[in-house]
């Protein structure tokens, strides 16, 4: 529980975004996103257009997680929601599946609101990561669990900060 909470807590900015912010400005594209805005060329492009937010998801999560090519626009439709960050039209095609909620695909949204929670939920068991987080409240264990949230170990030192706090707390 205490790895669950730190990890929604992490990812959400302390539960203030539901929503995934895609406001950045291109050297921070460069940092994150490497891959996608490999020269400082595009990445200027991309930080500079009155759309900003939303071409940048549609750059970085093109062709992939389901989503179809950049010109779909499945990149922000299915863009990270709620306080695990939901992320991909296959994430949410099966996540729609799993609680039966057809509206899903057709009303994003309803997951950085209403499923916002459910949502959360849903990843970490469809990842197996309470039976990971179950191993220890340890470094290694936290660092394993946040690469699954996160693809990375981008905030480890907080997310490892707020486990062992919540699990202070039981």
């Amino acid at each position: 529980i205490a790895a669950f909470i730190a990890q929604c807590a992490h990812e959400s900015g302390e539960f203030t975004a539901l929503k995934e912010n895609l406001n950045y400005r291109a050297v921070t594209l460069r940092k994150i996103f490497p891959k996608y805005f490999p020269t400082d060329e595009i990445a200027n492009q991309y930080a500079n257009m009155p759309n900003k937010q939303e071409a940048i998801a549609n750059r970085v999560y093109a062709n992939r997680m389901g989503n179809g090519p950049e010109s779909s626009g499945d990149g922000y439709k299915y863009r990270g929601r709620g306080p695990i960050q939901l992320t991909g039209k296959d994430n949410y095609t099966a996540f729609s599946q799993a609680i039966g909620r057809s509206d899903v695909l057709s009303n994003p949204d309803v997951v950085a609101t209403e499923l916002a929670f459910e949502s959360a939920l849903w990843f970490f068991k469809k990842n197996g990561l309470f039976t990971i987080a179950d191993r220890g409240v340890n470094d290694s264990v936290i660092g394993i669990v946040s690469k699954r949230v996160n693809g990375g170990t981008i905030g480890l030192d907080d997310r490892i900060k707020k486990t062992k706090l919540f699990a202070s707390w039981g």
